[in-house]
């Protein structure tokens, strides 16, 4: 049970106090109750698959998630709650999967329907172009929220900034923020004709909107900048009860308070969401409970969504199960400096190159791949946009200063600065770093293979994406007619993976 005596208590971690929904006596006529569940990042995983957890010191392997799965928990709280449930999509919903990215997300499109949210916002939806995912938003039954988004020529926003919502007796205003690095670090088409901003101009004007001119009895902040982000938003700007973050696949176990706000963020790939219990009296959360609910194997999937799901990945399915090598040890994207996940796709890369080095994007979503059997639906888990390869010759300098700036994108003191993603994945490098440095000092010794990196020397670096070498370092740039997938099934043909030992290819020292 979380008690909450004031909005003036200021800021504590009333997320500690965690435990059993407050339900006693003493309720009067004057208490309202209501429920929030969120699911964000789920990055277009339809079915159950495999997920990583930290138990017991060491990385554990289970099934978890899937759509129909979600639909059967959210069944059963909105049984327990008739009329009280709000759902919210934090975003990164309708990309991540081959089926979704085939489709430009149409797929998603009847199975978030039939799971009803009442509003999202979003991030990689934006990969589709602004205008192809404003095209892809007229079909949801739900409106996206985005208070930060605008037209380059006009100055509107290119969605609306928040929803008031009546139910349990009051009236929630739900104020979207999408992910503001869309502009900034990811590929120019994602923003074409639009431009983004963090937030903290816009929020104070909505919170005022919310509250003076909407009347509403719970702010609720949802919003996909990032946790590091939210907090630094939240200190900043009062008047939020509640923020829904996302981006940076947090399992928080217990709400977290950040000045008058309880805090979630429930993890990714749609293998949680939470529940958050609510109890206001004269327009104050007095009480809490939260839950982050595992979306476990063993809950029974929801029939009707099953079938949407099923249809939806039907004309795929052959593909996707398509057995294209074997692996003894389990890939994961898990850690930040390093992952063995991109530590395999990197290695296909230099053996199909011959390059000095090779660099990607540190993309958090991507489930794990277990021992046994590899599936083509793996490898696009992976990369599920299928990039070409690319090859550029850069300086040592430009690849420390490139290095550098991703080291601060990823550690910035500044939580606005930082752009998403872990940090850069390399191979054929060592990089001997401080994160607790200021900008651009942060690399104390790099080397490429074994020679350290000479300032002036050339060297031939292969990458996948804009994300993985910016267009404008390097010279002699080109893109190849091979895509990263063909690449990975080429060196399955001949290979089995026996290794997946992490590199040290960033040390902390």
């Amino acid at each position: 049970m979380g008690m909450l005596p004031h909005r003036s208590i200021g800021n504590y971690l009333i997320g500690i106090l965690h435990s059993e929904f407050y339900n006693g006596e003493g309720d009067t006529d004057d208490k309202k109750k209501i429920t929030i569940v969120q699911m964000n990042d789920s990055h277009a995983y339809l079915e159950t698959h495999p997920e990583l957890f930290w138990e017991g010191g060491r990385a554990v392997y289970r099934p978890a998630g899937g759509y129909a799965r979600i639909a059967t928990l959210l069944k059963q709280i909105r049984a327990d709650n008739p009329e009280q449930v709000l759902f919210l999509d934090g975003g990164d919903t309708f990309h991540g999967t081959y089926p979704a990215l085939h489709s430009r997300g149409e797929v998603l499109v009847p199975i978030l329907n039939a799971l009803s949210p009442a509003a999202m916002t979003a991030h990689w939806e934006f990969a589709y172009s602004p205008q192809g995912f404003k095209t892809l938003s007229e079909h949801i039954t739900y409106p996206v929220l985005a208070m930060n988004v605008y037209h380059k020529d006009s100055r509107e926003r290119l969605f609306k900034p928040y929803e008031v919502i009546e139910m349990a007796g009051l009236r929630v205003g739900v104020a979207g923020i999408a992910c503001n690095i869309v502009d900034k670090a990811m590929p120019p088409e994602f923003s074409e004709g639009v431009y983004f901003t963090n937030g903290l101009e816009e929020l104070p004007e909505i919170v005022r909107i919310l509250r003076n001119q909407e009347k509403v009895d719970l702010v609720v902040m949802l919003s996909h900048l990032g946790l590091p982000q939210d907090m630094h938003l939240l200190e900043k700007v009062p008047g939020v009860d509640v923020a829904l973050s996302a981006h940076t696949h947090h399992r928080l176990n217990r709400a977290i308070r950040q000045g008058d706000a309880l805090v979630v963020q429930s993890g990714s790939h749609g293998s949680f969401i939470t529940r958050l219990d609510l109890t206001l009296e004269d327009g104050q959360i007095t009480d809490y409970d939260h839950q982050l609910i595992e979306v476990s194997q063993s809950i029974d999937p929801d029939a009707e969504v099953e079938d949407l799901v099923e249809t939806a990945i039907r004309p795929y399915r052959l593909k996707l199960e398509e057995v294209v090598g074997k692996t003894f040890v389990p890939l994961d994207r898990g850690l930040n400096l390093e992952a063995t996940m991109d530590n395999f796709l990197l290695t296909t890369l230099l053996n199909h190159t011959g390059a000095d080095l090779a660099l990607s994007n540190g993309w958090r979503y991507g489930a794990p791949i277990v021992p046994g059997p590899i599936l083509m639906n793996d490898l696009y888990n992976i990369v599920p946009m299928n990039p070409p390869v690319s090859t550029v010759e850069i300086t040592g300098q430009e690849l420390r200063m490139m290095l550098e700036k991703n080291l601060e994108h990823t550690f910035s003191r500044d939580p606005l600065n930082q752009m998403g993603g872990y940090v850069k994945r390399a191979l054929g490098i060592r990089a001997m770093i401080k994160v607790e440095n200021p900008p651009l000092t942060r690399i104390q010794k790099l080397f490429v293979g074994d020679r350290e990196v000479e300032a002036d020397k050339v060297y031939q670096v292969a990458f996948i994406t804009s994300q993985g070498v910016p267009a404008n370092i390097g010279e002699n740039r080109q893109e190849h007619s091979e895509k990263m997938i063909d690449v990975m099934v080429d060196y399955l043909k001949n290979y089995e993976l026996t290794d997946a030992k992490l590199r040290g290819t960033f040390t902390l020292i």
